[in-house]
């Protein structure tokens, strides 16, 4: 489904979100096709690691709060955070689930998802605005 945020969303802002998560979750890639980021790198020291990167991650939820998303969608944020602390906490496979679980740009998505509107068939839309292609979780 294309989606289209209105004109009044703050376009720095979701490039700002979008950086952050690349940082975190893909910034270079990996030989078997995986992106690696700075949080399996953080999770080399378990716990602390990922307590500071999930630090880093609330950055993506404040500002998406501030763009205006409903209340839910922090709330599931947290939550995706919250399942990235635990699984990178655990000792050794920890760095496998911070490669393969890539909290920031799901929740990036989330975010996304929730401030854009939906365009119509005929590529119309009540509200004028920048199209953003959204990959659908399920």
């Amino acid at each position: 489904m294309r989606r289209r945020t209105p004109a009044s969303v703050d376009r720095s802002a979701l490039n700002r979100i979008a950086t952050v998560a690349s940082l975190l979750n893909g910034v270079c890639g990996s030989p078997v096709g995986y992106r690696v980021g700075v949080d399996p790198v953080l999770g080399i020291r378990p716990v602390a690691g990922d307590v500071v990167s999930a630090g880093v991650s609330l950055y993506i939820v404040a500002e998406s709060a501030y763009l205006g998303v409903s209340l839910t969608t922090p709330v599931r944020m947290l939550e995706s955070i919250t399942v990235n602390v635990v699984g990178g906490s655990t000792p050794a496979v920890g760095m496998l689930a911070d490669v393969a679980w890539k909290a920031n740009e799901h929740n990036v998505g989330l975010g996304i998802r929730d401030l854009a509107e939906p365009v119509d068939a005929d590529g119309g839309s009540a509200v004028d605005g920048i199209e953003i292609p959204v990959q659908d979780d399920g």
